[in-house]
């Protein structure tokens, strides 16, 4: 069955649109129930003649499932613009029926609980899933297609499919980055179809369509699952437990076509062999029908399939195979390309035609896949039978909110843990029921537990198509024994107890809150908000205090004693005696927002301090309200922009300001306590607005900039501190004598994808409070500070021995050892925050986020 005919090398305007009805004009040559809805008609014109809205998609896959008993419709909920993440599920009237026990069976095969009273309780799943990134439109418009043609095709083979296999289609996974996309492409769609690659239609303004609301990189959050739209899917996932998984994408429009399997020297080391075996096989299938019509592909090149946070590789860690698809992209109708005019209509032809060869394929190796399903689940059902209490016993640096986040993920990975009832002291670590977990090495999802926490440093291969680590204990800044075996009696299947509202002694005359909580800084800011006056340590001290907090979460009414408590500098102190609030009401606010926030909170009855400063010291500063603003627009780096928006209005709950490059000339900066700039050339801020900001910081705002913005901040006599770039640092490789062919591996040496190093930070900078040290961080940019006289502050170096885990030349290690990662500098009134790495890295690096929150508490007070 062929269905598809290259285009030509040009294009005209008719021949692009009469493309359109391709796939619809050939249905007409096979059986075909003729009453069902085609898309074409559902739409009023030819698919892809405009692009389509999401809620287009989601209308007609209800309007097909109305009409066709093949056809039911599941929902992997919402995106953060609340559209619906609908996925069509086609399968054969008798399987439709038995969905209820089909779901329940694959939801539960990886626990060995498998047995219904159903004989067609296990039919091959396979989910086949597009446009994870808004602007790479073209799969979702051939789902569409493709759901029509599986619901209305009557031929031996589609029937046989449908009797044997649950296919689930889910055409957007990115709704409001497509939506994005699609209104960009057809408010510049004319008449004429152009084809100038600089044509408006083929270059989106800032964000593009690629990411969501909070410019996330969805195909990036499969492990960290930092948005619903993430979170829906992988839910969706263990939901159906699908055998082979289509992960249907568009590239650069230079290239042609690429399936898997990727480059073999970089397939992540925990992937079993059988998996690529698999792949290999199924390749067979997608070369046919690219073949068939003549559409050039390539495989084992460029992709990888090594970080499991993507859609082709979180299935591969889960019992599944996932295969990439990339076709190259028009970004609208129709772009110039080397390889002739990219139309969005061919490529719904070639995505419909992967499409096709993935169910031939995955049907005509459902055995196998079966078995491999099975065998992956087996020895970690056989493990988790024995019930061994061999594991992690992990805690939080950042107390009960980053716990519960851990245990949270770990949760929606179907990963168990168990609670602490009682504090357990290992390798001189207290892990507290109110900040640790214990995690069992003998559960069904073992391989992925494995994958998450692990930390590698050799790799056969040193290229990487994304991150080559994303070790959780540094992501999150945990303390862990990883083979520790606690009691059972001092474990628990639930968390121990409630969070009470803490009543505070009426004698006290302050409450105080330890800086290392993570949530303190939104209890901080919510304060604020309120009105409340809030002041915070500059060095550490200790208390005698009545303890009245959540600590004790088995406890039905909180408990008070008193003992000595030291608390970190940046430990936040409320003064009982306020002009604007009784006593009696401060507290009240407190315990509220504590409960709410799981932050323990210390009652003192005195000023004095056993040690340190007494409550009343000038080393106590009130913190200010904050105005933040980020800088956005078509020189930043979209991402970076998306988290740093991401923590502030999300994490902390701060009003945050963003405004693009071009209009900052025509504000008064003064407004806005802090200018938040994460990475991007800058090079489209005019020199007008170089003097306005150098004059902001001079006057008295704070700057908290990353990565190349503190090149562009040098370049503009901002910033006095010199960045080294990676023109400047990649003279460290060796080059005399390299053969030719030897310049990828090179580059790749040259290239930071990725690795996880360890900064030393002074603890008695502000910009430091509180966190752990050293401080693990994400390192995916070639930048470095030379060292020179200019005077400057450093609160964080790289250490002596940085490479935590992941890949690293050499050549960088030697180059940034001992060298400053975070600087302070003063200019004038104000002052610059300068960060060599992105510390929030895709909002999952919790463990070093607490550096922007005290970049807006407390810098400006110094």
């Amino acid at each position: 069955m062929t269905f598809f005919i290259c285009m030509p090398f040009m294009a005209s305007a008719s021949d692009i649109s009469a493309a359109n009805t391709r796939i619809e004009q050939a249905l007409l040559t096979e059986d075909i129930n003729t009453h069902l809805t085609q898309p074409t008609e559902y739409l009023g014109y030819p698919l892809g003649e405009w692009h389509l809205r999401h809620d287009q998609i989601n209308h007609y896959l209800q309007l097909l499932a109305s009409e066709s008993d093949r056809v039911s419709l599941d929902s992997a909920g919402y995106s953060e613009e609340r559209r619906e993440q609908i996925t069509a599920v086609i399968t054969s009237e008798k399987n439709q029926k038995n969905l209820a026990d089909i779901i329940e069976y694959r939801s539960n095969i990886k626990y060995g609980t498998m047995q219904t009273n159903h004989t067609n309780q296990n039919p091959l799943v396979v989910w086949l899933a597009y446009s994870i990134h808004g602007d790479e439109a073209s799969g979702a418009h051939a789902a569409l297609a493709l759901s029509h043609y599986l619901a209305a095709a009557n031929t031996p083979w589609v029937k046989e499919l449908l009797d044997d296999t649950v296919i689930l289609l889910t055409p957007t996974q990115n709704p409001d980055g497509f939506d994005r996309f699609s209104n960009w492409a057809n408010n510049n769609k004319g008449q004429v179809i152009v084809t100038d690659n600089n044509h408006r239609e083929h270059n989106q303004d800032w964000p593009g369509g690629r990411f969501n609301h909070y410019l996330a990189d969805l195909n990036r959050d499969w492990l960290f699952l930092r948005h619903p739209a993430s979170q829906g899917r992988v839910a969706f996932f263990h939901k159906w437990q699908p055998h082979y998984v289509g992960d249907f994408h568009e590239m650069w429009h230079q290239q042609s076509y690429f399936f898997q399997p990727g480059v073999p020297d970089r397939v992540n080391p925990l992937t079993k062999p059988a998996n690529q075996a698999l792949s290999n096989e199924l390749a067979a299938f997608h070369r046919q029908a690219l073949d068939e019509v003549k559409q050039v592909y390539f495989s084992g090149q460029m992709f990888d399939d090594f970080f499991y946070g993507k859609g082709s590789t979180y299935p591969d860690i889960n019992g599944a195979v996932g295969i990439l698809f990339e076709q190259a992209s028009s970004r609208g109708q129709a772009q110039d390309s080397p390889n002739g005019v990219v139309t969005l209509a061919e490529s719904i032809d070639n995505q419909f035609a992967t499409s096709i060869s993935s169910l031939k394929g995955a049907h005509a190796l459902r055995k196998k896949l079966m078995k491999y399903q099975t065998d992956f689940f087996s020895s970690n059902i056989k493990r988790y039978r024995e019930g061994k209490q061999s594991g992690r016993l992990v805690k939080a640096h950042g107390g009960a909110k980053h716990i519960n986040e851990l245990v949270s993920i770990l949760a929606q990975h179907k990963i168990s843990v168990k609670y602490l009832n009682t504090v357990i002291e290992d390798d001189d670590i207290n892990f507290t029921p109110q900040d640790s977990v214990f995690i069992p090495d003998s559960q069904p999802q073992h391989d992925l537990l494995e994958a998450l926490f692990d930390k590698r440093t050799e790799f056969k291969d040193e290229t990487f198509y994304d991150i080559s680590t994303w070790n959780f204990e540094s992501a999150l800044s945990l303390s862990l024994i990883k083979k520790a075996k606690p009691s059972a009696k001092y474990l628990s299947d639930k968390p121990n107890g409630k969070v009470t509202k803490a009543t505070y002694p009426k004698d006290s005359v302050a409450l105080v809150i330890d800086w290392q909580q993570a949530a303190a800084a939104p209890l901080l800011q919510q304060l604020l908000q309120q009105g409340v006056i809030v002041k915070y340590a500059q060095k550490p001290f200790s208390l005698n205090a009545n303890i009245a907090n959540i600590a004790n979460r088995t406890a039905e009414k909180p408990q008070t004693s008193k003992q000595a408590i030291k608390f970190v500098a940046g430990s936040l102190q409320i003064p009982l005696k306020q002009q604007n609030f009784t006593a009696i009401e401060l507290a009240e606010i407190v315990a509220t927002l504590a409960q709410q926030h799981q932050v323990d909170v210390v009652a003192s009855a005195s000023s004095h301090a056993v040690t340190g400063m007494d409550l009343g010291s000038d080393d106590f500063i009130k913190v200010k309200p904050v105005t933040p603003l980020i800088i956005t627009g078509a020189d930043t780096n979209a991402s970076e922009t998306g988290q740093m928006w991401h923590y502030l209005d999300k994490t902390l709950g701060i009003a945050t300001t963003m405004v693009n490059t071009e209009r900052l000339v025509s504000l008064d900066l003064s407004a806005y306590s802090h200018i938040f700039m994460a990475d991007g050339p800058y090079h489209l801020i005019s020199d007008a607005t170089s003097r306005k900001l150098g004059q902001y910081v001079t006057e008295g705002g704070t700057i908290v900039a990353q990565k190349r913005a503190l090149v562009w901040l040098n370049k503009r006599n901002i910033l006095n501190s010199e960045p080294k770039t990676s023109r400047e640092l990649n003279n460290l490789f060796i080059t005399s004598g390299m053969d030719y062919g030897d310049q990828s591996k090179l580059k790749a040496r040259q290239s930071i994808g990725g690795a996880i190093v360890a900064l030393k930070l002074d603890a008695t900078h502000p910009v430091a409070f509180g966190l752990p040290n050293p401080l693990p961080v994400m390192k995916n940019r070639e930048i470095s500070f030379n060292l020179t006289s200019t005077p400057f502050i450093v609160a964080a170096k790289y250490e002596n021995d940085l490479l935590i885990s992941g890949y690293l030349a050499n050549e960088y290690q030697r180059a940034f050892a001992n060298t400053p990662a975070m600087i302070v500098e003063t200019k004038g009134k104000g002052k610059i925050v300068a960060l060599a790495d992105n510390l929030l890295f895709r909002n999952i690096w919790l463990g070093s986020e607490k550096v922007y929150a005290n970049a807006l508490y407390f810098v400006p007070s110094q």
